[in-house]
């Protein structure tokens, strides 16, 4: 119907909307059509109505507040597998220099990290110092613990592995190496328990480890080596991840594999897998986060980057480890957080519970001096058995989930809508219908008495209609 051409309503109209809207009270509220005056019955009706309308727009304002701040919660459950991915393990001897490797241009380089006087006598007279500019990843490649050295034994899962098992891998301990680390060719563990992981022994050197002539940020008291377990996807980042493993002690190191799944935001902090990586690396992680933002304000404030770092900038030469020390420090205790690393929305973590026990026995002492050709004192000191493998062919799941979306807002709003005041989406529309239909006669008046100084526009005359004053009538 045309709403233009409907005389003006008032009280009667709303009355015979009231009696036919299908919103609860509004007729009792308003009496029938044509009946006038309202009595004590409609004014009790019309507070009942009220009050249902003010609880509902309570709980209604409740439950938006509710859906904006967007609660999540954590779903954990666990799956078995017949076979998982064996982890990437990462180990670094504490001692970042052997001395027998050490040159005397080596030491010299290195004096503001060791510490160390020149071996010879002669060594370092300022009269015949023509040392070349030190290459600080030929010093760490060449000083640094060898695993050929260092590798009595290894085996996965029954079968031997050997040194073209691992990668050279720079950490802030210097060369380290990585088992497994390739995640194309990633090797998978088919059992758990003891012995069907990873075991490795270990010879950590002590013999070569650096005299201290005094203390240095470098200087190392410990003897051992450094361990992170970590999937395939990060770099090591062992100073902080890692855990200690002391010689004279066979190491258990039971795994479990734990994937953890969060929400991007408004409802969680984590990033998106769509979001660029960061450069030097194939895969976002925090690991990788945190030593490019370290890279960063090393670059920032020393003009150059520690070996371990990604980026094309210099290696930091020796005389410049104080200024990356202070660096790190600095960013360290930034308020602000300049490294702001978000947590992947994917990630695999390794749950880790680690036993020991003594070796070696006095039966494997004479053994093992027979085999290595080494004193049984010095086995002792030196030799350590490390032993990961997954407590089960299990893992652990957690996610996060909305806890309230969009559609459990309208399910509660719609649910207190018709608990409260009786309406619906559709009670909603026949308001704006009955509002459409009062404003209509409104803009019929505009039309045809304008406000003073204000003139419709006429319509331009065709062979079908003629302008005139009485169209409008006809129109509305």
């Amino acid at each position: 119907t045309d709403c233009l051409s409907r005389p003006r309503g008032g009280v009667a109209d709303l009355a015979a909307f009231a009696s036919s809207s299908s919103l609860h009270g509004l007729s009792q509220v308003l009496g029938p059509p044509g009946s006038g005056r309202l009595g004590l019955k409609q004014v009790l009706w019309a507070l009942a109505l009220l009050a249902s309308l003010a609880v509902f727009l309570y709980q209604a304002s409740q439950s938006t507040t509710l859906y904006l701040e967007h609660p999540h919660l954590a779903a954990l459950g666990g799956e078995s597998r017949q076979e998982l991915t064996f982890p990437a393990v990462t180990l670094c001897n504490v001692n970042r220099f052997r001395f027998s490797a050490l040159t005397d241009a080596d030491i010299y380089h290195l004096a503001n990290l060791t510490g160390l006087p020149p071996k010879s006598r002669g060594g370092h007279r300022p009269g015949e110092l023509q040392y070349p500019p030190p290459d600080m990843l030929d010093i760490f490649q060449r000083t640094g613990h060898q695993l050929e050295d260092m590798l009595k034994s290894c085996n996965f899962s029954g079968q031997n592995c050997s040194v073209q098992d691992f990668s050279v891998v720079y950490t802030r301990y210097g060369k380290c190496y990585t088992f497994n680390g390739n995640r194309t060719l990633a090797k998978r563990a088919r059992a758990g328990g003891t012995g069907r992981g990873l075991e490795l022994m270990l010879d950590v050197q002590q013999d070569e480890y650096l005299p201290i002539w005094r203390e240095t940020n470098e200087t190392t008291l410990e003897a051992g080596i450094r361990v992170q377990i970590h999937s395939q996807d990060e770099p090591p980042y062992i100073h902080q991840l890692g855990f200690g493993v002391s010689p004279g002690f066979q190491t258990f190191v039971s795994c479990q594999e734990q994937r953890l799944s969060y929400l991007p935001q408004p409802w969680g902090n984590c990033r998106a897998s769509l979001d660029p990586v960061i450069p030097g690396y194939d895969t976002y992680s925090v690991s990788a986060c945190k030593l490019h933002c370290e890279s960063i304000q090393v670059q920032r404030e020393c003009n150059c980057r520690l070996l371990h770092m990604p980026g094309h900038a210099d290696v930091c030469t020796p005389t410049k480890a104080k200024c990356a020390d202070r660096a790190l420090a600095l960013l360290e205790k930034s308020i602000r957080g300049v490294c702001s690393c978000e947590t992947p929305c994917n990630v695999t973590r390794y749950g880790k519970e680690l036993s020991m026990v003594k070796i070696p026995s006095r039966g494997s002492a004479r053994y093992l001096s027979r085999k290595y050709h080494k004193t049984e004192e010095y086995i002792r000191d030196n030799f350590l058995v490390l032993d990961i493998y997954f407590e089960a062919l299990n893992y652990e799941t957690m996610e996060q989930k909305k806890a309230y979306d969009i559609a459990g807002l309208l399910g509660d709003i719609g649910g207190q809508m018709g608990l409260f005041i009786g309406a619906s989406i559709l009670t909603i529309l026949e308001i704006l219908d009955y509002i459409y239909e009062v404003l209509c006669p409104e803009a019929r008046d505009l039309i045809i008495n304008p406000p003073h100084g204000v003139y419709p526009a006429p319509t331009l005359p065709n062979h079908h209609s003629t302008y005139s004053l009485g169209q409008h009538d006809s129109i509305c």
